[in-house]
């Protein structure tokens, strides 16, 4: 009996749950605490995530196939990352002067 192709939707579904459940392990495991904003965003995404298969609304601000926004996977790495201990620098850009070439 042969199966048909995986879900998308359901694989993303439980790959974010997996992620946010592991975040919360990881820092409970460390002895960090988290702040309580940070509790509430795992809290609140997980609860959504379950609910609707997605934790954000507007399909602009993530991937039609994803559960997770561009922006909530960005804060749920600063999460991993500071249950690990380390500190992420925020990114630099480099500044754009009005030099043109002469």
């Amino acid at each position: 009996m042969k199966r048909g192709p995986p879900d998308q939707k359901a694989q993303a579904k439980r790959s974010a749950l997996n992620a946010l459940r592991r975040a919360k392990r990881m820092a409970d495991r460390a002895g960090i605490e988290l702040s309580q904003w940070e509790g509430e965003f795992l809290g609140s995404v997980v609860d959504r995530v379950k609910t609707f298969g997605r934790a954000f609304g507007d399909p602009e601000k993530g991937a039609a196939g994803q559960a997770l926004s561009a922006l909530q996977h960005v804060k749920l790495k600063e999460i991993i990352a500071k249950a690990k201990g380390k500190t992420r620098p925020r990114p630099r850009f480099a500044r754009r002067g009005n030099s043109s070439p002469s």
